[in-house]
Formats: structure tokens, sequence, C-alpha cells
């Protein structure tokens, strides 16, 4: 894997949205892939995701090292579109994420049976339509500490290094209870818009752009945290699992190193009236550090 010690991979924080992101055509499946073919082409070793959908209870979180996992169901979803796609979990790197967090004092261990849930599944599908890379899966912890979660993020950023695509699959504005349903069930038409978002929404998904395509390095980690003391923030999030990856994403690209690699919105669907699926990601293949630091 040669060059890259000089350069580190990009990340990406995804909204994943509802199931049917998986199987209807829009701008983040197209950026989606996109962020796939590059990565193919820059020969990755492998995939480290953290969802929102798997969190552990007390201080714990876990990495998933089932060798043969299966997938939840997906709603809404034809199974034509998921059913056949062979997963590829990297235990090898599951092992090794566990020894890394340890040795930071996280209280970690294996999970050698986690099936995979779309929260990540999804995202691998649209991102590598053609075959999973090796894959390693970080849990939350169900505390939902932001601090706690941008650690985790912070410990494996050096694996950038080596050629891994670190991933946050989540949401920027993710409210369930405040979605509306209506067209969803009834049509199948995720994308209705029958009202505008509502503003609450539109809100909190600006606050989320701003911080991050207006900050970098560790300013970007302040600023992510300071979003969940948004006024707005409970509005957007009803619980706080779709937005601990945001978290870990900025630990993952946070560093003093990471200074002059502001954030990008790539991509934007909203979904079911109030559901915001921003696709923001983090440096390109093609940047050239020298310039980015310059450029601050």
């Amino acid at each position: 894997m040669a060059g890259f010690t000089e350069q580190l991979t990009p990340v990406h924080f995804f909204s994943h949205g509802s199931t049917m992101m998986l199987g209807e055509e829009c701008p983040s499946a197209d950026h989606w892939k996109t962020c796939g073919d590059e990565a193919l082409a820059n020969n990755i070793k492998g995939i480290i995701i953290m969802g929102a959908h798997w969190d552990c209870l007390n201080d714990k979180i876990m990495v998933a090292s089932n060798p043969s996992p299966s997938k939840s169901p997906v709603s809404y979803v034809d199974p034509a579109k998921y059913m056949d796609y062979k997963l590829n979990p990297d235990i090898p790197t599951a092992k090794r994420c566990v020894r890394m967090l340890s040795e930071q004092g996280f209280e970690v261990k294996e999970d050698p049976t986690f099936d995979w849930i779309h929260d990540t599944f999804l995202i691998l599908i649209r991102m590598f339509p053609n075959g999973c890379p090796p894959t390693t899966i970080i849990s939350m912890n169900a505390r939902f500490d932001p601090h706690f979660h941008m650690k985790i993020g912070a410990t494996l950023r050096p694996l950038r290094k080596e050629g891994y695509l670190i991933v946050g699959s989540g949401g920027a504005v993710h409210n369930l209870y405040r979605n509306k349903w209506a067209p969803m069930i009834k049509y199948r038409d995720n994308f209705a818009m029958e009202t505008p978002p509502e503003t609450w929404a539109l809100e909190f998904r600006q606050a989320v752009s701003d911080v991050i395509t207006n900050n970098s390095g560790p300013k970007l980690r302040r600023g992510m945290t300071r979003l969940m003391k948004h006024p707005h923030y409970r509005e957007a999030h009803a619980t706080d699992d779709h937005f601990m990856s945001a978290m870990f994403v900025s630990g993952a690209v946070g560093d003093e190193e990471d200074i002059g690699f502001h954030g990008k919105l790539m991509a934007e669907d909203w979904e079911l009236t109030n559901m915001c699926n921003s696709q923001f990601s983090f440096g390109s293949w093609e940047t050239d550090r020298r310039q980015a630091i310059s450029s601050t």
C-alpha cells in the first residue's frame, strides 16, 4: 500500500435515511457510488464504519467479528436489491481495532455473533455494488456521549494512513417521530414533499452544514459537540443514535494534522418531508496537503 503513509484517506459522514434509500435513485446514492468508485481506484485496504443501529450498554463498545454474518430484513425494499449481496467482514482488522481501542482505555471486545443491519450494508451496497471490500463495524455506546464517540474516531484515525476508509452512517436531521410517513406507506414515495420541511429541520440542517464546512481540525471537533446543545437539536434528533457517527467522524478527521481539510456537502435529499439526508466528505484522493494547509 505504498503512498498512504504520505496522505490520509478521505473520511465520509453519510446520512443513510430511510430503508428506501437502498432502492431508490437519488443524488445521495449517486454520491455514495462515486465515493466507492474512487476508493476502489485508489486500492483501499478496507472500510471502518460506525452506524446508528448498534449500541452497547454501560461503558462498553464492541467490534463485529462474525465471519459469516446475515443481514437484518429491510422494509419497503425489494429483497433482490440486498439478499444476494455478499458481506465481507474483515476479522484481522476487527481484532486490530479491539487492540487499538483497548490500549486507549476503552472497555471493548469482539462480537462474533453480530449480524449486519441496514445502516451499514445499505451504504456498502450503494458504494460497492459489485462487491463488498473488507469491512469492520464499530458499535456505539448507549450513553451517547459525544466526546466518547469522538475519541473512538480519534483512536482509529491512524488507520487512514494505511489506506483504510473511515465512514460514519447516521443522519444530519433524523427524527422518525416528526417525519410525514403517509406518502411512503400509501404510495412508496419517500421523496414526496406535500409541504416544505418544518423550520426546526431547516435550521438544524443549516447548523450542521455550517459547522462542517467552516471548521477543520480541533475546531471541527468542538463545533460538532456543540451541535448537541443547539436549540433545535432535540427536534432534529429525538434520539441520539443517528448523530453519534458524526462524532466518530469528527474524531477521525479532527486532528491538528487535519487543519485545512474542511468538509464539503456533496449531495442531499429530503425524505418524508422532515428528514434531511446530507452527505459530507472530508478530503479527497487528489488533495495536496501543502495546498490545504497554506489555505487556512
